[in-house]
């Protein structure tokens, strides 16, 4: 071989090695703007809830020092937070009564891109057999391992969940009391002044279950007026016997909770404020710790029609509420 054979051989190899060079030049270029795209993804929603990332740690920034044991940073088991790792979570929990509007309070709540309410958790009788199985359960959620159609998951800022009355809490009251503390859980009390109301919507959605109106299906909330109309044509009969009894343990139930677990941070709220003041939603955006947004729902609401037309022996009811402080408050109440 002559030394222009070799020289051809080298000028032939030349553009292979700068095409070469140049690929290794844009594969490094674009892996670096990938790496500070998601640093900077990172940093906005750390920086936006109030904490910064500092290596592997989170930092808590511009939190009051008041707030920093109800901020948390749970390590799910099951999926990696990934860039929302260091956006603080708080838990928080509603008690409430069914037909009280905790299921419309609920929707508008998952309206909010960083609020994940995960529904009525413990109405699986098994997952409230003994206070054993009640702390396992809200292990999971709280650990943000709990999958619903409202787990949000990594970027959530506020989880939580509703709790009827009637689904154990009030028989575990002291141990749960207890977990809430530990966990630092923000209670939202969640009830309905007018008690008739929601009797004559239990009674409904109750008939309903056997009945199931809506072609065969019973659906305990709607979202269209045709639906609504269907479920308010029922008009149940009032047993006046006991009322008043019904009316003494409703009262009862609401004043125990508020006693058991009004030590912990909370808000109480009633249906028909929420109803009626636009700024309550504001308010518990507030007291999650979270932008407020606009909170939607589709939700149509069933029983909108004056109660003398609700029920069917409402001469009967007004008799047996006469003279008591009940028809003034139930007077008192527009929804």
């Amino acid at each position: 071989m002559n030394a222009y054979s070799i020289k051809i051989s080298t000028c032939l190899h030349l553009p292979l090695r700068m095409a070469l060079v140049l690929f290794v030049t844009m594969f490094g270029a674009y892996t670096c703007y990938i790496c500070l795209n998601q640093i900077s993804v990172e940093r906005s929603n750390s920086v936006l809830f109030g904490t910064i990332v500092t290596g592997n740690q989170c930092e808590i920034h511009a939190i009051p020092p008041e707030e920093i044991p109800y901020v948390h940073f749970p390590q799910p088991k099951t999926y990696s937070r990934d860039e929302c790792s260091c956006t603080p979570v708080r838990f928080f929990v509603i008690l409430s009564m069914q037909r009280s509007g905790s299921g419309w309070f609920e929707t508008l709540l998952n309206s909010h891109p960083n609020i994940s309410s995960n529904g009525e958790i413990f109405s699986a009788a098994r997952r409230r057999d003994n206070i054993s199985t009640i702390i396992n359960t809200l292990d999971k959620l709280y650990s943000l391992d709990w999958f619903s159609s409202a787990a949000k998951n990594e970027c959530v800022a506020a989880v939580g969940f509703k709790w009827m009355l009637n689904q154990g809490v009030m028989d575990h009251h002291k141990e749960i009391l207890d977990y809430f503390k530990s966990k630092h859980v923000s209670i939202i009390f969640l009830f309905r002044r007018n008690i008739l109301r929601r009797l004559i919507s239990l009674l409904a959605n109750d008939y309903d279950r056997y009945a199931k109106q809506l072609n065969g299906i019973h659906k305990s909330h709607v979202h269209s007026k045709e639906e609504a109309e269907v479920l308010a044509r029922f008009k149940p009969t009032i047993n006046v016997a006991v009322l008043m009894a019904n009316f003494s343990y409703v009262e009862r139930m609401i004043a125990d909770c508020l006693h058991f677990f009004s030590s912990m941070r909370h808000i109480v709220l009633y249906y028909e404020e929420i109803i009626g003041n636009q700024n309550a939603l504001s308010h518990v955006q507030e007291f999650l710790c979270v932008p407020e947004r606009k909170l939607v729902s589709r939700q149509v609401k069933i029983h909108t029609r004056p109660l003398p037309e609700q029920v069917t022996n409402w001469e009967d009811v007004t008799k047996m509420l006469n003279g008591t402080r009940m028809l003034r408050i139930q007077d008192g109440c527009i929804q």
